[in-house]
Parts: C-alpha cells; sequence; structure tokens
C-alpha cells in the first residue's frame, strides 16, 4: 500500500511511520519544513507541505491508496488550525481521488459515561480542554464526509513513548480502560493499532477510542 502521511515529523507520526515501513508499505512523509528526522528507509520519501491548504493535500494525495493523519497544532499555533486541517485534508483527499482516511484524534471525544465525553468531566485538565474542542470540531468535518472512508482512531487519556507490545483493544466511541480505571497506551502501540486500521480497511465512518 502507498500511503501519505501527513504530520509524519511528530513524535506519533514518527512511530506511525516506522510501524507502516515494517509492514512493507510505502510511506510519503509530510511535515511543514519536509523533514522527517530518524527514518532511513528506501521505500519513504519525506516532502513539505501545507495540512491546511486543500490544493496541496489534493497534489500529494495523488497516486496514493490512503491518507493517515497524525497531524495537530504546534506549540505556538491557534488550535483553531486543526478545524482547518480536517477542512482542507477532506476536501484534498476528495480532489484526490482517494477514498481511505485514517485520522489521529484526541482522547476528550470519547464517551466515559453514556452521553458523558472526557472532556466533560470534573478531572479533564483545563489546559487541554481548547485543543480537545477543536480536535472534536474537526472530528465533525471528518464525520461529515460520507464520500470518503474515514476512520477517527482517539487515544486513551494517557499515550507516551513506551514499549511495542502488540497489545490494545478498541472500544467504538468510548475511552478504553483497563480493571483499575488507567487509561494509557503507549505510542508504539498506538501506531500498531493505527497500522492494523488502515490495512484491515475496518471500522469506516467509526470513531474508534484505543488502549489498554
Amino acid at each position: 500500500m502507498k500511503v501519505l502521511l501527513l504530520g509524519a515529523s511528530g513524535r506519533i507520526g514518527r512511530r506511525i511511520t516506522t510501524e507502516l515501513l515494517d509492514r512493507g508499505h510505502a510511506v510519503t512523509g509530510v511535515s511543514r519544513s519536509g523533514d522527517v528526522d530518524g527514518i532511513d528507509d528506501p521505500d519513504f520519501e519525506t516532502v513539505a507541505g501545507d495540512a491546511t491548504d486543500a490544493g496541496d493535500v489534493a497534489e500529494l494525495a495523488a497516486g496514493h491508496d490512503a491518507v493517515a493523519s497524525a497531524l495537530g497544532p504546534s506549540e505556538d499555533e491557534d488550535v483553531a488550525a486543526l478545524v482547518e486541517m480536517a477542512e482542507a485534508v477532506v476536501e484534498g483527499v476528495r480532489e484526490a481521488g482517494v477514498d481511505r482516511l485514517v485520522w489521529t484524534g484526541g482522547a476528550g471525544i470519547l464517551e466515559v459515561a453514556p452521553g458523558v465525553q472526557l472532556v466533560d468531566t470534573e478531572d479533564f485538565p483545563d489546559e487541554w480542554e481548547p485543543v480537545a474542542r477543536a480536535a472534536i470540531e474537526a472530528y465533525d468535518v471528518i464525520s461529515a464526509a460520507e464520500d470518503i472512508e474515514w476512520t477517527y482512531l482517539a487515544p486513551p487519556a494517557f499515550i507516551e513513548p513506551g514499549e511495542r507490545t502488540g497489545e490494545y483493544r478498541t472500544a467504538e466511541g468510548e475511552l478504553v480502560a483497563d480493571d483499575e480505571g488507567e487509561s494509557r497506551i503507549s505510542m508504539e502501540d498506538f501506531a500498531v493499532a493505527f497500522a492494523d486500521v488502515l490495512e484491515d480497511g475496518t471500522a469506516v465512518h467509526t470513531q474508534l477510542g484505543v488502549g489498554y
């Protein structure tokens, strides 16, 4: 499979890239600068691109089998850029004629009880709320694209670098937590789940929570 990966230079993006390459896929990694450090593979190409520009996305996506996103606003960028990215990516994917889109979302959208999203709970950190709300708005843009085979893959409450075990669980629209109530996953295992969903072509038009 030939995959265009947006946000390839980020911590999650680099791990998704590595996982896809290890499985024999060809990856075109997109970043603002065109640089992605730490990956050296003949099936990996880096390009510069603007994920808020639908025309740029369309040009880059042409000829690929799928578009994958590990996009997120940079530290000095308004979180509203995430919604702009969703709008541009959806339009760009359409223009390029690519059917498949897998998007890395945020945990805030996931339900912890019927009708209760994580972002609306008392313990949700105030400093994370703006980007969580923006991620939910981005989901609204993506989920309205009924002509695209999209999947929105959201991490658990805590995701950090760690070990690749190959183990994870998913739940449709729900936060995944273990028996002790911990909701976590390594970035490496999130990349495994992402690659599995992309390869399988499953969970189309579905919001999935991932965790241990």
